[in-house]
């Protein structure tokens, strides 16, 4: 089975800290007028082919993960999130089978290994933001644990400011196409080297 190969033509170089985002049109706004900074980013593109090869994607990324690390996963409805988490518990050598935590909302798997915990959510139901988390006490996890997220934009970039971004699009329509576009956006110093650790 072949790994997935990383797109050098989708991979984008590093974003500065300081920089702005985009305004429609392609300029950049400059920061005095109201611009939100973008954090530094590394951005890096990967095509998988088969669920075998999201699971694969799982265990190199648990390679790079240290306690502390947020991954937040988007992607629709069957795209592989949980898949490519299943892979990420596998690499990290936890206990107990990561499945959907859809009617648990979260669910710790502790180290087998002496490595961190990792602690599956599921924010698909949860509407607010992170008051409507404490519930969960993520931010008392994360500095011991990896914490993954799946549909938590918008509602746990609060928790780190250094955070990994795994978006997974799929063919969409009547498909059965198990190709996907993984893009992996690295936020903060923490991902500074996230191309070169995934090599």
């Amino acid at each position: 089975m072949e790994a997935p190969h990383n797109s050098p033509a989708a991979e984008t170089a590093p974003e500065t800290a300081g920089t702005t985002a985009p305004e429609p049109g392609g300029a950049t706004a400059p920061e005095s007028a109201g611009a939100v900074p973008v954090p530094e980013a590394v951005t890096v593109a990967l095509t998988v082919t088969s669920p075998d090869q999201m699971q694969d994607l799982g265990r190199r990324l648990a390679r790079v993960l240290a306690p502390g690390d947020l991954v937040m996963l988007t992607g629709e409805l069957g795209a592989g999130k949980t898949t490519l988490t299943r892979g990420l518990g596998e690499g990290l050598g936890v206990r107990g089978a990561v499945t959907s935590p859809t009617f648990v909302i979260a669910r710790v798997h502790p180290s087998l290994v002496e490595g961190p915990a990792l602690v599956h959510v599921d924010a698909y139901r949860l509407g607010g933001g992170l008051d409507e988390m404490e519930d969960l006490d993520l931010d008392v996890s994360l500095p011991e644990s990896v914490v993954v997220v799946e549909w938590g934009d918008g509602k746990v970039e609060e928790l780190a400011d250094d955070r990994l971004r795994v978006l997974i699009d799929r063919a969409t329509g009547d498909t059965d196409d198990e190709r996907r576009e993984v893009t992996l956006v690295g936020i903060g110093a923490r991902w500074a080297g996230l191309r070169a650790d995934l090599a």
